[in-house]
């Protein structure tokens, strides 16, 4: 076998067997589709296993991961990442400084509003820690023979040094996932036959045994490298006089080019450019035609749909808390509104009529909508099929998977948690995906909405936040505050619990227990 197939042998058995989920019982809803257990990640950092620098660098003859500084230097395929990412701060900080002129913006103490420091991205001090490792099979329908995805998920730490000799380390604000080909379509195993993507999903489903591969695995060929994806907290507002307290996360895309061997800016997949549709006239009519054609909206009923690259850009601010009001910066995607920029408002893209009209020419073709069956039902997944509206969906800050903190000696409450509600609700739909491959079967890749999981029949998350328990999203109209809305009749909470305004919307709220 040439050595460009044991690589990708091995990818596939790493990938694919690498699971230990012997903190299955303590984590059972991401049993078999993701990898959270503190003490493996641990392991597979230490020993460079899957570090960023051996992953992309599999040639380099230390046996230590690299630091940001010689990360970002030493490694061509990473050149671009760096004047990408100053060059989204440098317009943030423009855009800010226009939009609010009597707040002061910058690195460090004394000002209204605390940008990241960049110099961490320069530093020897700090690097990409392992954070989780998760099964994206599910995303399979973005390319068939990939088999969806596997994500690799370092979280940027700094290290210091400490009176006794040893270093303490403080994770920072930022993730960065390195995102693999589940499998490549030419692989095949030691007998010569087909990868399917049916085996890379049992390996995963059987919780194969890792601790043999650890120090022995080889690793990826080029050809599993898709892209790479940044989350940074570009800034921080404390609360003041001037506003409550916000925090807005930079979201990036670098995808791979497998000619030059560049990892080069790219669009985010669904991310709206709301700022130029709004502006280009012709470009709108564009947008609203593809979209409302029947087949297109059926897709994005079913949260699989994939937007033309010519309607995205390239770059998404996340606001958090979710519904503060960032239109400076990066504007939410309610484009039912007809916000814009520059003088007096442009015309919306999506009038009331025009998704009744889309809705009722679906059901006139036999198309049954899933999720989409009202016009609020339309404008929630028109946010949440974005990154960054996705992200502002029960996440944590503007993450969905910080990892749990395995460098700290005693892990504070917000750090035991690896994922969001988001992450965690969607795993049921996940493993339902990697059985249907395990077993030979064409799989249903459709998601509901953000805030609330498609459940695929299982009562695991009954009575939990993620679901129907305290904290879950429901439907205010199903507590009698008006007429039920017919996307979020389902939207109920628990026995004893009822649902309650926690925010300025009309349709959702929590569920909270009931009060006299």
């Amino acid at each position: 076998m040439s050595r460009a197939l044991r690589i990708l042998v091995a990818a596939v058995v790493l990938f694919g067997g690498l699971i230990s989920l012997s903190a299955a019982e303590n984590a059972p809803l991401e049993r078999g589709t993701a990898i959270t257990d503190p003490d493996l990640l641990r392991k597979l950092d230490q020993s460079d296993t899957l570090t960023i620098s051996r992953l992309l660098w599999p040639e380099r003859n230390a046996d230590f991961p690299l630091t940001t500084d010689l990360l970002f230097s030493s490694l061509p395929p990473l050149k671009e990442i760096p004047p990408a990412i100053d060059a989204e701060f440098d317009r943030y900080v423009a855009q800010y400084r226009a939009a609010s002129p009597t707040e002061s913006i910058g690195v460090g103490e004394g000002f209204d509003v605390h940008l990241f420091d960049r110099a961490f991205l320069k530093s020897p001090d700090t690097r990409f820690v392992l954070a989780g490792i998760v099964n994206r099979m599910d995303r399979a329908y973005v390319s068939e023979d990939s088999c969806g995805e596997i994500r690799l998920i370092y979280r940027l730490a700094r290290f210091d040094g400490n009176p006794d000799g040893g270093k303490t380390a403080t994770r920072l604000p930022m993730t960065l996932n390195l995102v693999m080909k589940a499998r490549d379509a030419r692989q095949t195993d030691s007998n010569g036959k087909p990868i399917t993507c049916a085996e890379v999903a049992r390996r995963w489903l059987d919780n194969g045994d890792w601790q043999g591969l650890i120090g022995s695995v080889s690793f990826p060929y080029d050809a599993m490298i898709d892209r790479i994806e940044t989350n940074i907290q570009i800034s921080v507002a404390p609360k003041s006089a001037l506003h409550d307290f916000r925090s807005d996360y930079l979201l990036k895309v670098f995808r791979y080019n497998h000619d030059t061997k560049l990892f080069e800016e790219s669009t985010l997949e669904n991310q709206i450019d709301r700022d130029r549709i709004l502006a280009d006239d012709a470009l709108r009519r564009d947008f609203k035609a593809w979209l409302l054609d029947p087949e297109n909206l059926r897709e994005f009923d079913r949260g699989t749909v994939l937007i033309p690259e010519k309607f995205l850009a390239k770059a998404a601010v996340a606001p958090t808390p979710a519904g503060v009001d960032a239109s400076a910066l990066q504007p939410e995607f309610g484009m039912m509104q007809g916000e814009g920029k520059g003088e007096g408002k442009a015309e919306p893209v999506f009038t009331d009529s025009d998704v009744v009209g889309a809705l009722k020419q679906a059901a006139a073709r036999g198309i049954t909508m899933e999720n989409i069956r009202s016009v609020a039902g339309f404008q929630r997944r028109l946010n949440d099929v974005t990154c960054a509206g996705c992200h502002q969906t029960r996440g944590i800050g503007g993450f969905h998977f910080p990892g749990v903190d395995w460098l700290a000696d005693k892990p504070s409450n917000s750090t035991i948690v690896p994922a969001s509600p988001h992450f965690f609700g969607d795993q049921i739909r996940r493993r339902d995906i990697l059985t249907a491959f395990a077993e030979g079967k064409r799989p249903d890749f459709s998601r509901g909405f953000a805030s609330r999981p498609q459940t695929r029949g299982s009562r695991e998350l009954a009575g939990t936040e993620y679901q129907d328990g305290w904290g879950a999203h429901c439907s205010l109209q199903n507590a009698g505050s008006g007429t039920a809305d017919k996307s979020f009749t389902s939207w109920t909470c628990a026995t004893g619990l009822t649902c309650q305004a926690a925010s300025a919307s009309s349709r959702i709220g929590m569920c909270f227990i009931k009060t006299r």
